[in-house]
């Protein structure tokens, strides 16, 4: 009986530490490159996919191509049409270090605007030296705005889960107002449902 009793409360003990908070102690290096689908949510796979079909589509378009200077391109709004809660900011910046990469266009930075007129405000207040003074008056004007959306279309019939996501980006030229570049990026996952066992 006294065997028994430990035996339980060893098999209680054992039970009460699985059903614990779990934390992920167990870590290693892996291939970023390398899709591997964890879930059905937009992952970095088709961050990395999108991005690249959007950068050689702006690297080959003829506006670019036939610029006599690298066009200056500041990144406007990707509205989220989906569902979810992609990182956005994370797509344009991606799209934003390959195509500045490639030297065929040059990018203004629009979010440091404010920082730069208080900058020049310090520099007008006399503690700069006059042979370092950084004035306004000299930004690069924009030559395009790098506006998009991402939308999505989730299909579920059964256990079978179907995803399609859309990424639309276009160039808008400033002075005239046209669409010079355009593309979008289409893809598909497709998921089945599996049961989870208890062990």
């Amino acid at each position: 009986m006294k065997h028994l009793l430990v035996c339980l409360s060893f098999g209680l003990t054992l039970v009460l530490s699985g059903c614990g908070p779990k934390a992920f102690t167990d870590g290693a290096y892996d291939d970023p490159n390398r899709v591997e689908l964890m879930d059905d949510k937009f992952n970095e796979a088709d961050m990395q996919q999108m991005a690249k079909t959007i950068v050689d589509a702006i690297i080959d378009c003829p506006d670019i191509q036939e610029s006599r200077t690298r066009p200056k391109i500041a990144v406007s709004t990707v509205q989220n049409r989906t569902e979810e809660y992609p990182d956005l900011d994370a797509l344009t910046e991606m799209i934003q270090v390959d195509l500045s990469k490639s030297r065929k266009v040059q990018f203004i930075d629009r979010g440091s605007r404010g920082e730069l007129d208080e900058e020049y405000e310090y520099s007008r207040s006399g503690r700069v030296s006059k042979e370092t003074q950084k004035k306004a008056g000299k930004q690069i004007g924009v030559d395009y705005l790098l506006k998009g959306a991402l939308a999505t279309n989730v299909q579920q019939v059964g256990n079978d889960k179907l995803i399609y996501y859309i990424l639309t980006m276009q160039l808008t030229n400033l002075e005239t107002s046209a669409i010079d570049c355009t593309e979008k990026v289409e893809v598909r996952k497709k998921y089945r449902k599996k049961s989870l066992g208890i062990f």
